[in-house]
């Protein structure tokens, strides 16, 4: 309301007229009004928003591709970094130091067929990397089904031991009952190995 007041004062002065010295007091302590009101706050606002905008914190990001599996229990994101799957072991296949484990080959191929170019949830538990600098996680793909919780499969069809790497543990009475079943059912490694 201040501001039309002002903007109409401003245009009849510009046309040229003149006003009394009462008017051009008014008109002064109008603009003082708008000074204090308006405009100082309109500044503040903007201050805020700005500062607002440079320490707001980036959200994590939910979810991401896996460009690579490296083998049974270990994969690649897009970020480059590594994952490595928490509580779960599969037969070795990269170590240079040891033969190819039996079974190691097929936990690979079943970890690829899972989720090699797949877009997957990461949940940590307790530690953030282990002593290599790969991220340790839980790792889940979305399916037409629902969310499956890959290192529960790989140990319940066989291809991975349920392994606890304390303090990440959370899930692991779940990952036990998981390789309980497939021992039972002779899956995978169970009925293959020595």
């Amino acid at each position: 309301m201040i501001l039309l007041a002002v903007l109409l004062i401003g245009a009849l002065a510009t046309l040229g007229l003149m006003f009394s010295p009462t008017t051009g007091k008014l008109i002064q302590q109008g603009e003082d009004l708008i000074t204090e009101e308006e405009v100082e706050p309109e500044v503040e606002v903007e201050e805020e928003e700005e500062i607002g905008t440079e320490v707001e914190p980036i959200a994590e990001k939910p979810t991401y591709l896996v460009t690579r599996v490296v083998d049974g229990d270990t994969i690649e994101l897009e970020t480059t970094q590594k994952v490595r799957y928490i509580g779960i072991d599969t037969p070795e296949t990269v170590d240079p130091r040891q033969k190819v484990a039996c079974f190691g080959v097929e936990a690979s191929k079943r970890n690829k067929e899972l989720v090699e170019g797949k877009i997957v949830r990461l949940e940590k538990d307790v530690s953030e990397t282990d002593r290599y600098g790969r991220l340790l996680r839980y790792v889940f793909v979305q399916s037409p089904q629902g969310e499956i919780f890959i290192n529960d499969l790989l140990v319940r069809e066989g291809f991975a031991h349920s392994s606890p790497y304390p303090p990440d543990i959370s899930k692991q009475a779940q990952l036990d009952k998981a390789e309980q079943e497939a021992r039972t059912f002779n899956r995978g490694l169970w009925g293959s190995c020595p």
